[in-house]
């Protein structure tokens, strides 16, 4: 009975904890549709002039919406953008045709459909920049009762286990 009672005071605890703060960066991550649409990763769409008109940061993510069976996306070096050469890219993006790729590093990124649909403008260059200020750690308070996905689940994870380890270690039998 004593150890139900410790695990539901841990419980509790971390609940509350969840429920009265998250954690938050200074700037969300955003979510970029390539070419502006669901399914956009088309030829003759100017990505160039879609890409002047959106701000990459560090931690955002780029969405292709496409038909694999047709297109693919593929991570490239500068060169290999200019020129439209699919051969020795760095990264496959092609996963189901509605794929994900986050900016993990402030750089420039350079993204193409091979299978000659290059050449058909699905290219797209991407510039990256650092947040205008370093993310940082701020605890707010806050009635929600789980704060939508500001808290990452690896850190509520992370106070799960940790409430739950020393309830079990200090336990007294």
């Amino acid at each position: 009975m004593e150890v139900k009672r410790k695990l539901t005071v841990g419980l509790g605890l971390l609940m509350s904890i969840t429920m009265c703060f998250h954690i938050t960066e200074s700037r969300d991550t955003a979510l970029h549709r390539v070419g502006g649409g669901r399914y956009t990763w088309v030829p003759n769409v100017n990505f160039t002039d879609w890409a002047s008109h959106e701000h990459f940061y560090k931690g955002d993510w780029l969405y292709f919406g496409f038909d694999k069976h047709i297109y693919n996306v593929l991570e490239v070096n500068k060169t290999s953008y200019e020129n439209c050469i699919e051969e020795g890219f760095i990264y496959n993006i092609t996963r189901g045709g509605r794929d994900v790729f986050q900016l993990l590093e402030a750089r420039s990124y350079y993204f193409l459909s091979g299978r000659g649909f290059c050449f058909q403008g699905m290219k797209v260059a991407i510039n990256v920049e650092e947040p205008a200020q370093a993310p940082q750690l701020v605890l707010s308070a806050s009635n929600e009762a789980f704060p939508s996905f500001r808290m990452s689940h690896t850190i509520r994870l992370l106070l799960l286990a940790s409430s739950l380890t020393w309830t079990l270690i200090f336990q007294k039998h």
